[in-house]
Parts: C-alpha cells; sequence; structure tokens
C-alpha cells in the first residue's frame, strides 16, 4: 500500500473512532441551562460565530469550535468538543458539507436539538457548483449578498428559542446587514480600480470562487474546493505556466493552509525566468486572532480586499 493510501486508510480509522466516542457520548448528557439566562450557541466557523454574535448581541454566549488558523474541511471534532456540543441550545454550522468529517455528529446531535446549516436557505440561483462533482461550492460567505441569507437564517432560530428577544434580534439583523451591504459597496469600487487585465486571483485552493464570481475576478487554485484533494507535479505546472503565459505577477498565500504548495508554484515560475512575488495573506475558510479587525467578518473581508487590490493594481 502506498504512502499516501496508508495516511488516508490510518486517518480514516482514527476518524471513525473519534466519531465513534462522540456520538456515544451525545446522548449522555442533558443541555445544561444557564443561570444568566443568555442563549448558549455553538458554532463552528467564525464566520457563522460572528453572525451569532452581531444579531444576538448580548443576549447570547457563543462558543465556536474551529479558530484561527483551522482548516474547516480536515477538522475533526476532539473530545474536547462534546461539553459544547452538549452544553449548546443550538448548534449552527455552515453546511454545504464545509464541515464534511463532522455531518454524522450533526445529524446525532439534531436528534436532541436545534442543529442548523446556515446556508441552507441560500437560493439555488445564487450558489456556484463544484467543478468535479454535483455538489455545491461551500465557501458562500465569500459573496455578501448570498451569505445575508444566512443572516436570516440566525435571526430566525434565535427569535424561536427567544420570543421575548424577537424585536432585538431583527433590529440587530438589519444592522449588521447594513454593515454587510457597505463592505459588499466597498468591494465592487475598490476591485474596479486594479486593471482588467490583472484581475486574477491565484491562490492555494479554490476558495474564492464565490469572491471572484461577486466582484469580477478570475480565480485559479492549485488544489479543488476541499484542502482534503491532494495536486501533483502536473497541477503545479499547469499553473506555473498560466503565470508565465499570462504574466501574472502575484499569487497569495492562505492563513489556514500551508504556505508549501503555493511556494512550489512560485520556484516553479522563476525557473522559467518568471517572477511571482507573494501578494500577502488572505483568509480563507478561517478568519484571524479574535480580538483584532481580522477576527471579524467585516475587518476579515476588508482585509482581503485590501491586500489583494494593493498587489494587484
Amino acid at each position: 500500500m502506498e504512502e499516501t493510501k496508508v495516511k488516508k486508510w490510518l486517518a480514516g480509522i482514527v476518524t471513525t473512532m473519534v466519531a465513534v466516542v462522540l456520538l456515544s457520548a451525545c446522548g449522555s448528557n442533558e443541555t445544561s441551562g444557564d443561570s444568566n439566562g443568555l442563549i448558549k450557541v455553538t458554532t463552528t466557523t467564525g464566520q457563522v460565530a460572528d453572525i451569532v454574535k452581531n444579531v444576538g448581541g448580548d443576549k447570547v454566549e457563543v462558543a465556536s469550535l474551529m479558530g484561527p488558523g483551522v482548516d474547516p474541511h480536515l477538522y475533526q471534532a476532539s473530545q474536547g468538543d462534546i461539553k459544547k456540543l452538549n452544553d449548546a441550545e443550538i448548534i449552527l454550522y455552515n453546511g454545504l458539507h464545509l464541515e464534511g468529517k463532522m455531518e454524522e455528529i450533526f445529524e446525532k446531535m439534531s436528534e436532541d436539538k436545534p442543529t442548523v446549516a446556515v446556508a441552507d436557505d441560500i437560493p439555488e440561483d445564487m450558489l456556484l457548483g463544484a467543478d468535479d462533482s454535483n455538489a455545491h461550492d461551500p465557501h458562500v460567505w465569500f459573496d455578501i449578498p448570498a451569505w445575508l441569507y444566512a443572516v436570516d437564517v440566525v435571526k430566525e432560530q434565535l427569535s424561536e428559542l427567544s420570543p421575548e428577544n424577537k424585536e432585538l434580534f431583527e433590529e440587530n439583523a438589519e444592522k449588521y446587514r447594513k454593515e454587510l451591504e457597505e463592505v459588499h459597496a466597498y468591494a465592487q469600487e475598490q476591485i474596479e480600480t486594479i486593471p482588467e487585465e490583472s484581475r486574477v486571483l491565484v491562490t492555494a485552493h479554490d476558495a474564492f470562487k464565490y469572491f471572484g464570481h461577486a466582484y469580477g475576478l478570475e480565480v485559479m487554485g492549485l488544489q479543488g474546493l476541499s484542502t482534503d484533494s491532494e495536486y501533483g507535479l502536473k497541477d503545479v505546472q499547469s499553473l506555473v505556466d498560466t503565470l508565465v503565459d499570462r504574466k501574472i505577477k502575484a499569487v497569495f498565500i492562505e492563513s489556514s493552509i500551508s504556505e508549501k504548495s503555493i511556494n512550489a508554484v512560485v520556484e516553479g515560475a522563476k525557473k522559467e525566468n518568471h517572477e511571482v512575488v507573494i501578494g500577502g495573506e488572505l483568509f480563507s475558510d478561517a478568519m484571524g486572532e479574535e480580538g483584532t479587525n481580522e477576527g471579524t467578518y467585516v475587518g476579515m473581508f476588508k482585509h482581503n480586499i485590501d491586500t489583494i487590490v494593493s498587489s494587484l493594481k
């Protein structure tokens, strides 16, 4: 058995064992109430957590499983997550198979409490397809008009749990929506300053398809939609050839993915006498550190826009 296959086989065994432990624990503890009256919400990604914090305000207590630098495609719930999941009154996750290795857990948890994929209400015609399957691209937070549907889902779910605060949640959601719409307008204005021939975004994996579709950028990723997919020398060379042929001068690394793959592309271009620079670090599947500007959805989005524009302009 090849080394790569052995690693995948072992990883599969570990995943199954962890899932069995988690699922057996899921039903063993009742959801614990909170004496301070806050709605306990457990989310997967920081992007989902940001919606909950903004819509729920001081009426929610939010625990997010996936912090800065964490790749949700590969994330496997640990025993340390059991308490967060069991204590939650509601679990909110992205969906569209972003958290693929946790789907069995979500299915089990849904028997005891609301366990909701916030992307489920996004209209079909706003979803983009995956190139190699019938599935949808899960990176919907990079298209703000589509992501606004997730805001509505969170508002409705919190209102069901706490009807007495429905009006507050609606006010908070409207305020948040307006803030996101301003960021959307900012992105459109800034991308327009990049010369049309330079509007090409090259990253480690194909997380920015929605971003490119929304703001008029051609997007290229070395890996597919999931970082679980492999890439080889042929993939690297194909991207190098594109960079050389089209005289693309900048590529971007991602905060939640190793720089190894993109560095291979940069080195490959260099061998063909084409200088390619790292245009900066983008936040793709995870946001920045909590307490920083990039640790918020708005701050993360603006950081990406400013980094892309300054490198491609």
